[in-house]
């Protein structure tokens, strides 16, 4: 259960706080954990982590963390931006980086900060759905947080700073914010930039 006021989770699932920042407010110790937190779930594969332009990805405009005994536990983060549907413009809050921490999986902390990046982006306003890239293995995961698959082409600026077009099929998934998922907008996908 969460606290109403302090937005501290209690209960057998996670004890600690969950918190909403603003990219540019991330102090030298948010930054610190952070690192530490990615690094020690990717450094093997992708080198250090960068918050401004993580793994070659797009960074974030907010962070949503959660923290726990002195560390950070779990990290969701989104940045605002238009894209383009067909012929429709459509405002989004790129979701990437969703990582919980080894000592803290098992204790359903995505889930809840999958709440706290939804509820985030609504008071932000203006934002019409949510939108993220992910592999196949995790879609139930954010299907059971209200997330839903589209299937589509994307462009997008890859990894590499080269242009990038991905065939329908590759898992998309939208949450709707301010519209319905009723009026996603059918058509190719232009990120206009790197994926998060």
């Amino acid at each position: 259960m969460m606290h109403p006021r302090t937005g501290t989770t209690t209960g057998s699932a996670f004890i600690g706080s969950i918190d909403i920042v603003a990219h540019e407010e991330l102090t030298f110790e948010d930054r610190s954990q952070l690192k530490r937190l990615f690094d020690a779930e990717y450094f093997d594969e992708f080198g250090e982590w960068d918050p401004g332009q993580p793994y070659g990805y797009a960074p974030h405009d907010v962070h949503v963390v959660a923290r726990s005994d002195d560390a950070v536990d779990g990290h969701v983060g989104w940045a605002r931006r238009t894209i383009g549907v067909a012929d429709a413009e459509v405002a989004i809050a790129g979701v990437g980086g969703v990582l919980i921490s080894a000592r803290a999986r098992g204790r359903r902390l995505g889930e809840r900060l999958m709440a706290h990046a939804m509820r985030s982006m609504r008071d932000a306003g203006g934002i019409d759905f949510g939108y993220l890239g992910c592999r196949e293995e995790v879609v139930p995961f954010y299907e059971s947080c209200g997330w839903r698959r589209i299937r589509t082409a994307e462009r997008s600026i890859g990894r590499d700073g080269m242009p990038v077009e991905d065939e329908p099929g590759q898992p998309l998934l939208v949450l709707p914010i301010e519209r319905e998922f009723g009026t996603w907008p059918v058509g190719t996908v232009d990120l206009r930039g790197r994926a998060w």
